[in-house]
């Protein structure tokens, strides 16, 4: 079971979080459905995906996304998530 708080930020305030839960695994090539999914629920872009993202999240139980990582513009400064079942 994976368990991550998404949070969606400009500077130090949340502008929007939530919980995701699901059954699977973090792996690179399931964990860009979860990213789908997420970002879907929360109305924002979804980031481009990379090798090094899952790498940090399986190692430090965190990854963020900046602008450069999104194709869109968006409105906020980073998206973070965080493995919450630690």
């Amino acid at each position: 079971m994976m368990r991550i708080w998404v949070k969606v930020m400009k500077g130090d305030k949340i502008l929007k979080d939530t919980i995701y839960q699901n059954y699977g695994e973090v792996t690179f090539d399931t964990f860009f459905t979860h990213l789908s999914a997420i970002c879907h629920e929360l109305d924002i872009p979804t980031p481009v995906l990379l090798q090094t993202h899952v790498q940090n999240f399986n190692e430090f139980h965190n990854m963020r996304f900046l602008p450069r990582d999104f194709v869109e513009s968006i409105d906020f400064d980073k998206l973070v998530l965080e493995d919450a079942l630690m």
